[in-house]
């Protein structure tokens, strides 16, 4: 059963072969056999999970199932999940138990989902390598002797899916922390259309630019539950009035003469990448063409300026969000002199050194002298690639590039904190302009480590991002089964 697909089980609960409670505990064993290897989990739900999978059986035999009724998931622990810990990985919030749900986690619980735990992850999202988690960075199941990344921030949610302890699982996307990890692990990661889900619920890193998304092991698994995690939200301001509606399978966007102009981004040709992503990526295109697209050479002008913006408006956005966390209403407190004391002590204990480093930066360009120089520049930028995206699209329908340079790296590998952001490049300018882009797997490189390409369409064009994916997936035909990555 570990095996199966979202789809896949979907099918074997509806026709009898298997039941939710069945499903479950395969996974729960799992968990328990591979848990602590994978360090994938923050915290496990497993009385809850047996529960919910016992409803769902229930709701079944009465034949009022729910769509997506008896699948076992992850939950990325930044949403909050009411009577359940929520830490997103700090000490500072590592006792908080929230009284709500998140707008996300409950529309998953509304179509039925078995919650199994909440996943490891980047502390407050800020990281690549979710090696900034105050509970150690969850392992890639990919030849996990060497100890390889996950990636980050969602790097517990991919490591879950990828090695069998989920069956899918949400993270979200501030600058590339779904589609990043998600191509390093083999699985295919969606950064929806900025607004497609509310955010409400979800701890904030930068307000502008987090999006929720859904982390699968094959496209039409995404596109089920992206359909059940998006909708307006009155909670969120910034929720779009558009919902998603998506069953699988998807339908062809190619072949049988239907057309398609696919671009690929002039800017990126002299990016430095590995020898097996440009061979895989140019390989993945030619399949394109075989299959009736018209490739197509656009222009972003802007869009290798995109990482110097991103790391100017996520602090300056991150620095404000986490001036919630002072000890006085929720999370640690640490006692001090007096109250300013008990602010400084608080907040030193609490945030992890990347964090901070995050907060003095945003607090920096937030500052008087640098607000101008910094901060609004950033945005001009911002402004000027949504545009160009905009322009981009006239020319063409939706674009590829890489999802990442290389393959996984060692946890351990010594990279300097601008070595970090600058694995961000292929994935922040999505971010900023607030498009949707899936990242998919596109092939294996020689080291036997997976690579991923990303399909990006216009804002709402969600739908025809997926279905370009699953060609690209369908091509690369890569096998990313839990033990088939794991060996066992």
């Amino acid at each position: 059963m570990i095996n199966l697909t979202l789809t896949e089980a979907l099918q074997k609960l509806n026709s009898g072969e298997i039941s939710a409670v069945e499903l479950t505990r395969a996974y729960l064993d799992r968990i328990e056999k591979y848990g602590a290897d994978l360090n994938c989990y923050i915290t496990t739900t497993p009385e809850r999970a047996m529960a919910d999978a016992a409803a769902s059986d229930a709701r079944r035999a009465a034949g009022n199932a729910l769509p997506l009724d008896g699948l076992p998931i992850a939950m990325k622990d930044l949403f909050a999940t009411r009577g359940i810990r929520t830490t997103a990985a700090s000490r500072m919030l590592e006792n908080f138990v929230p009284e709500y749900e998140s707008t996300v986690s409950q529309n998953l619980i509304n179509a039925g989902t078995v919650l199994l735990g909440k996943a490891n992850l980047d502390e407050f999202a800020m990281g690549t390598f979710s090696k900034t988690s105050y509970f150690g960075a969850p392992i890639n199941p990919w030849q996990m002797e060497q100890k390889l990344t996950a990636g980050g921030s969602s790097g517990g949610s991919t490591s879950a899916v990828a090695g069998g302890l989920a069956i899918a699982a949400t993270g979200t996307d501030t600058g590339g922390s779904i589609r990043f990890p998600a191509a390093i692990t083999g699985m295919v990661g969606m950064k929806p259309t900025y607004g497609l889900c509310s955010r409400w619920g979800c701890v904030a890193f930068a307000s502008s630019l987090d999006t929720p998304g859904p982390i699968t092991r094959t496209v039409d698994d995404a596109a089920l539950m992206l359909t059940a995690m998006a909708g307006h939200d009155p909670l969120d301001s910034t929720s779009a009035p558009n919902g998603f509606i998506c069953n699988a399978p998807l339908e062809p966007i190619l072949g049988d003469g239907k057309k398609l102009r696919v671009g690929v981004i002039r800017e990126f040709n002299d990016v430095k990448i590995s020898d097996d992503m440009k061979a895989l990526f140019e390989k993945r295109i030619a399949d394109l063409k075989s299959m009736g697209a018209e490739i197509v050479e656009v222009s972003i002008p802007n869009i290798l300026d995109a990482l110097a913006a991103y790391y100017i408006i996520a602090p300056a956005e991150a620095s404000s969000n986490l001036a919630r966390y002072d000890g006085m209403r929720y999370g640690l407190r640490v006692e001090g002199s007096d109250l300013i004391d008990t602010y400084k002590k608080t907040r030193a204990a609490g945030f992890g050194d990347e964090v901070q480093r995050r907060m003095i930066i945003g607090t920096a360009v937030l500052s008087s002298e640098s607000y101008d120089v910094y901060f609004m520049q950033a945005a001009r930028v911002r402004r000027m690639l949504a545009d160009s995206f905009n322009t981009a699209f006239e020319q063409c329908d939706l674009i590829v590039c890489p999802s990442s340079a290389g393959t996984a790296m060692p946890l351990d590998s010594d990279l300097s904190p601008l070595e970090y952001y600058a694995l961000d490049l292929f994935t922040v300018a999505m971010n900023l302009a607030g498009v949707p882009a899936c990242s998919v797997p596109c092939g294996l490189a020689q080291n036997g480590l997976p690579l991923g390409m990303q399909v990006v369409g216009p804002r709402f064009d969600d739908k025809r991002v997926l279905q370009l994916a699953k060609h690209i997936e369908t091509a690369a035909g890569i096998d990313n089964r839990p033990t088939t990555i794991m060996g066992k």
